[in-house]
């Protein structure tokens, strides 16, 4: 079963997928967009990569605070797994991804890949630690303990 991750942020969702055993997560690209709130580009091109990849299940990064509360940017992720529930008809699961852009920007930094150049792989690398957080635990029989 193939699985896609997304790391959703205001203007862009990094995407990832795993390969078709599950193992592994491996970036695909960073969906941009002008506007917060226009979402049906984005939702398209995610349909798209969707039928290309084969995806059965998208796993959401879900950014808590780090006190556990929820804040205006969890809000709107919850909002953003009803648009893509309704609009593809797969299941969403909703995965804590708390410091995983920080985590992503630290491996960025450690390649030795220029500032400038930091932002185009980012929210991929970060939606790649998410899926993958996500796959370890199934492989660990956790399950779906880290969920919403």
């Amino acid at each position: 079963m193939r699985i896609m991750g997304l790391d959703f942020g205001s203007k862009t969702v990094g995407v990832a997928v795993c390969d078709p055993l599950g193992i592994t997560a491996q970036t695909v690209e960073t969906i941009t967009r002008k506007d917060e709130n226009k979402l049906r580009q984005t939702l398209a091109r995610i349909e798209a990569l969707i039928g290309q990849y084969e995806i059965e299940r998208i796993v959401l990064g879900y950014p808590k605070n780090m006190n556990n509360t929820l804040g205006e940017r969890a809000v709107k992720t919850e909002e953003f797994k009803t648009s893509l529930e309704r609009r593809t008809g797969l299941p969403v699961v909703l995965w804590d991804e708390r410091l995983t852009t920080v985590a992503a920007s630290r491996v960025l930094i450690e390649s030795g890949v220029r500032r400038e150049h930091r932002k185009e792989s980012v929210d991929q690398i970060a939606a790649a630690m998410i899926l993958q957080g996500y796959l370890d635990s199934l492989s660990n029989g956790l399950g779906e303990n880290n969920e919403r």
